[in-house]
Order: structure tokens, then sequence, then C-alpha cells
């Protein structure tokens, strides 16, 4: 099968093209014929990415953990799915990625795809919702009522998290770049603060969940607003490594759930959760699109690798258009 590997060498990190054998199923996985993969380009830089879970040096990389596909083959021990059917999810950090023809799985990382959204769109979801969905409920445990600050509203995680607390009738304070706000407002946001021209915290104080996808100086300064009982949570990659007690205790890496994709699928087939797609590019790009060189006129979403089947041609889609 054809995969892009992670290759470092002078001219930096790039992803080359590389032939492998294609993967088959354990007795307890499921082999999936991927149809595209979403693209988080910090991933290069990973620690899964870069070594093994016993701390040795990985190379030869297949980066891209999320995914929409289709079961092609189940281990013996498998009876969740059927083959053909289209499903959506993860895999392992550790494991091989998707930015390849084929991955491997394990069945309850994954779901049927939503219905209503094509594969491209729908690699767009698996990590960017589960994160938004067990930062909100899971860790912070919100309630209808309940004010929630989100730092980086536009962003692929926060376009989830302002969605889903707005779903659950919290009231949703975001901090955007200026010419997102509107977008971020049609998500649901009832308050937008452009940080690029405001303080947020001359604009709002008291608030009860703080869900912060920057990190750094915006999510210190954010400790100060919470309410007595306040909770915040962060996906900010430089928090995993602070000493404060409190960052450590907000810190989490989004996990696997079969369960909440089978929820997030329903909200989207009932029309009630958008997806986005910033741009889609051909596996042969795949490159291009982890560098960060890509330009985009939607701006919102995830960059997403198609890759193309049975000499299909590449087809562009887009989804969640407001």
């Amino acid at each position: 099968m054809k995969t892009m590997q992670v290759n470092s060498g002078k001219q930096g990190t790039v992803l080359i093209p590389v032939e492998m054998p294609q993967p088959e199923a354990g007795p307890d996985e499921v082999l999936i014929h991927v149809r595209a993969a979403g693209v988080i380009p910090t991933e290069l830089l990973w620690s899964p990415t870069t070594h093994t879970k016993e701390g040795a040096a990985r190379t030869g990389v297949v980066p891209g953990h999320e995914f929409s596909g289709v079961v092609s083959a189940e281990g013996a021990n498998v009876h969740t799915f059927e083959i053909g059917d289209e499903v959506y999810g993860m895999n392992d950090w550790y494991a091989e990625g998707a930015t390849a023809e084929f991955c491997v799985t394990l069945p309850q990382n994954i779901a049927k795809k939503p219905a209503t959204l094509s594969h491209e769109a729908a690699a767009t979801v698996p990590i960017a919702a589960l994160t938004a969905w067990q930062g909100l409920f899971v860790r912070a445990k919100i309630r209808p009522g309940e004010r929630v600050l989100v730092h980086g509203g536009a962003g692929a995680v926060g376009l989830f998290v302002v969605q889903l607390a707005h779903l659950h009738g919290a009231s949703v304070i975001a901090t955007v770049s200026g010419p997102d706000a509107d977008f971020v407002k049609q998500l649901g946001a009832d308050q937008v603060i452009d940080y690029k021209v405001t303080r947020f915290e001359d604009r709002v104080q008291d608030v009860d969940v703080v869900f912060d996808t920057v990190g750094g100086d915006t999510r210190n300064r954010s400790w100060s607003i919470l309410e007595s009982g306040g909770r915040m949570v962060t996906i900010a990659a430089d928090s995993e490594y602070e000493t404060d007690q409190r960052v450590k205790d907000a810190f989490f890496i989004v996990e696997p759930d079969q369960k909440q994709l089978v929820e997030v699928a329903k909200k989207i087939d009932e029309g009630r959760l958008k997806a986005f797609v910033k741009a889609i590019v051909p596996l042969d790009d795949a490159s291009v699109a982890y560098s960060g060189a890509l330009k985009s006129n939607s701006g919102h979403g995830k960059l997403v690798i198609a890759i193309p089947h049975n000499g299909a041609p590449l087809t562009i889609h887009t989804a969640g258009k407001l």
C-alpha cells in the first residue's frame, strides 16, 4: 500500500511517499480502508511520533490518527461491524496512522460515520469533537445555565466546544480574532471577545468553566476569572510540562470512545452539530498540509488528506457551511 512517512533531514521534517506491506487485522482489530485522514500539524513533534512507549527513537512513522473509511477486514474476535461499513474514529497514537491507504484500529475506537458527511468532512471530527466532549462533560461536568469561556473558539477544537456547550444550555463566551467573530456567534457563542484588541479579563468575570486551547499567558490569566468552584480544562501542549499542580490537574489528552462518537454522529446527522473542512489535499501533498504552508479561503476546521480508491478521482467536499 502507499503511505506517507515522516522523514527528518537537512530540509527539516517532511513526509515522503513509501510503499509498505498492507497491514493485517489482529484477532481483536479492524482493518480500515482509509478514505480521508485529518491533519494535526503539531503531531510531527509529539512524543508518540518521535519515540516508542518505551522511549526508543521512532523513524519512518506514518502520521494521522483520525480518519474516515470503510471496514476492510476484521479479526476473529471482532463482531461489531460488517465488511463495507463506513466508519470514522481514531487509532492508537503509537500505531502507524491513517496517512495511508489502510490502517489498523480497535473496534471500540470507531463508530459508523455520520451519514450526512462525506469521508473528507467526517475525518475532521473524531479528535476535535471527542476532545470537546470529554473536556466539557467528563472533565468539567458542565451544567445548563453555567457560563463557559472558550479560548480559541474558532479553532478546530474550539468550534466543537462552542457548539456542544451551547447545545447543553450553557452561556458561551469565546475569545477569537476579529474576523472570526461572526462565525463563532453563528455556532452559538453568546459573547465574543477579540483577544487582539481586548483583554478578556476586562470583559468577563465569574465564569464557571474555562476551556483553554491556547495555553501560556492566556491560560495563566484565566485563573482569576473563575468563580469559586469554577473549573478549568486545558489541552494546550505546554500544559503537559507545567509544574503548577492546578495546570497539571486541568490538562488532559483525548481518548477514543465509541459511545461518544455515536452521540456526535447522531447530533451531526440531526443537523445540530456542524463540521468544517479547511481544505482537502491528495495523499501526495500530505507534506504540504503538515508544513503549515497551505493557505485556505475558509479558514475554519481542519485540513484533510484524501486517499483516492479504485482509481476514483479526488472530489472536493465542504461541510457545515453556515
